[in-house]
């Protein structure tokens, strides 16, 4: 898998699925606040399916080489 998730995309989905984790977690919104397991595991891994059937990748130029 090579990485397409970039630096600033991978922070801001981290912040946002852990802000949704514990917003679940403390019951301030519902189940569906689980959810953000997802953008932590794709800013974890800087990889996204998602952005495959549309050749999307926000990684700089050089990081997609290595």
């Amino acid at each position: 898998m090579k990485p397409n998730v970039g630096t600033i995309d991978r922070a801001v989905r981290i912040v946002v699925g852990l802000a949704l984790v514990a917003a679940a977690a403390t019951g301030t919104i519902g189940m569906w606040g689980w959810i953000g397991l997802v953008p932590i595991a794709t800013g974890t891994f800087r990889f996204c399916p998602a952005y495959l059937p549309f050749g999307l990748s926000t990684c700089s130029m050089k990081a997609r080489s290595e």
